[in-house]
């Protein structure tokens, strides 16, 4: 028989029990549309989630005041503690040449009122490196002068929704605001960074100059001179942040005149081990997600071949038959396994439309992120050529190999 003909008897044996055929091929169906929108789905949330924490920086350290004892022994969150300040941030600046930018910041919150119309918003008094390290740009107005950080300048700086709550269409760069009871003016519009990586608006947020900050709007904390609540500070090149990070944890240790062996009070952060983490973490969760609708298509597997097996002891005396007028063990387990791959092939097309389909409805109206390339799709095909070989060899072996005269006599 020509591979013409053995397709041809197959396409006719599927024929003739077409229902059966088609509920065979759902399970082939259901797995491979799975695997494409569950590994689409996966890898889309990793590549959200890496753009997100990438935004951090990844040749970023941030240094925070850490815990320490008090003298009863009890811990106190080191937030509560002004162990960092401005010299700390010029040390590193001089001492670190390998550190690119770095700046102190001060943070609270506030309302700020303009006419009629108030909102509550976030503040930070930063420093001129700071807008560079966390990627600010200016998208209305001016940054500020040298004069604001040095003169404890009554300017601000507002994002895009603090604008839009306050001033609607305008820009409000020359507008007088109040922030608690100072007044300020509004120099310049962030450009808009949308809903950062741990769900909160990026932009409901106020800058002003750090000295600024320290005096009008935390004048009654009685903060240290030259007090601030973080420390950021990027390198040049991301292989030097390990090295940098030791530099700065000893530098601190030393400014801080702390004992060996006694608690830092001063905690460093490395960006860059989060996103690797992150990264990591969605990576895996991807593959867990693969693996998942992969063993679908194995149970979608193992029904055609339950199907197939049933299908040669109802055709026993059809391949004795056969047999009989010629036809040799190679022609019968090509037919057989003819007839397994087309309900694989068939079920894997329809999964592949559908799959595709699915994971574009699913990024359309949903909030998961989909990212659907070429190479799904032809893994998915891979899978169901795969899946029609390996669960349709056993019954088109075991149909060959029947004894012609025990198939004839079979009723």
């Amino acid at each position: 028989m020509t591979y013409l003909d053995v397709l041809r008897t197959a396409i006719f044996a599927l024929r003739g029990n077409w229902m059966r055929s088609a509920l065979t091929s759902l399970g082939v169906i259901i797995g491979i549309a799975a695997v494409i929108v569950m590994v689409s789905v996966g890898q889309g949330t990793q590549a959200e989630i890496d753009r997100m924490v990438s935004g951090l920086g990844s040749q970023r350290l941030d240094i925070s005041p850490g815990s320490r004892r008090t003298t009863g022994g009890a811990r106190q969150a080191g937030s509560s503690f002004f162990t960092l300040s401005e010299g700390d941030a010029e040390a590193i600046r001089g001492e670190i040449p390998e550190v690119q930018l770095v700046s102190g910041s001060l943070r609270g919150n506030s309302q700020i009122v303009f006419a009629e119309k108030n909102w509550a918003s976030s503040w930070q008094g930063v420093q001129p490196d700071f807008f560079e390290i966390n990627g600010w740009t200016i998208v209305d107005g001016s940054g500020f002068e040298p004069q604001d950080y040095s003169g404890a300048g009554k300017n601000v700086i507002i994002g895009e929704t603090v604008r839009r709550e306050l001033f609607g269409d305008d820009s409000g760069v020359g507008q007088t605001v109040r922030i608690g009871r100072t007044p300020f003016v509004v120099v310049g519009v962030l450009n808009s960074k949308g809903q950062g990586g741990f769900g909160q608006d990026q932009d409901d947020v106020m800058m002003v100059p750090l000295e600024t900050g320290r005096r009008r709007l935390l004048g009654a904390m009685g903060m240290p001179a030259g007090a601030v609540m973080q420390i950021a500070l990027t390198v040049g090149n991301a292989d030097d942040l390990p090295y940098v990070q030791g530099e700065v944890e000893a530098l601190l240790r030393q400014r801080h005149r702390i004992a060996p062996g006694a608690d830092d009070d001063f905690s460093v952060r490395n960006i860059s081990e989060i996103v690797a983490t992150r990264t990591a973490t969605t990576r895996l969760m991807s593959l867990l997600l693969g693996a998942v609708a992969t063993i679908s298509l194995i149970v979608g597997g193992i029904g055609i071949m339950n199907i197939m097996l049933v299908s040669v002891t109802e055709r026993i005396r059809e391949i004795g038959l056969r047999m009989a007028v010629g036809a040799g063990p190679t022609d019968i387990r090509r037919q057989f396994l003819a007839e397994a791959m087309l309900l694989s092939l068939g079920g894997g097309v329809l999964g592949i439309a559908i799959g595709v389909g699915g994971a574009l409805l699913v990024g359309r109206f949903s909030d998961l992120p989909t990212a659907l390339n070429s190479q799904i799709v032809l893994l998915a095909a891979g899978f169901s050529v795969a899946t029609g070989l390996f669960f349709g060899y056993y019954p088109a072996r075991k149909a060959s190999q029947l004894d012609p005269i025990d198939a004839l006599r079979q009723q």
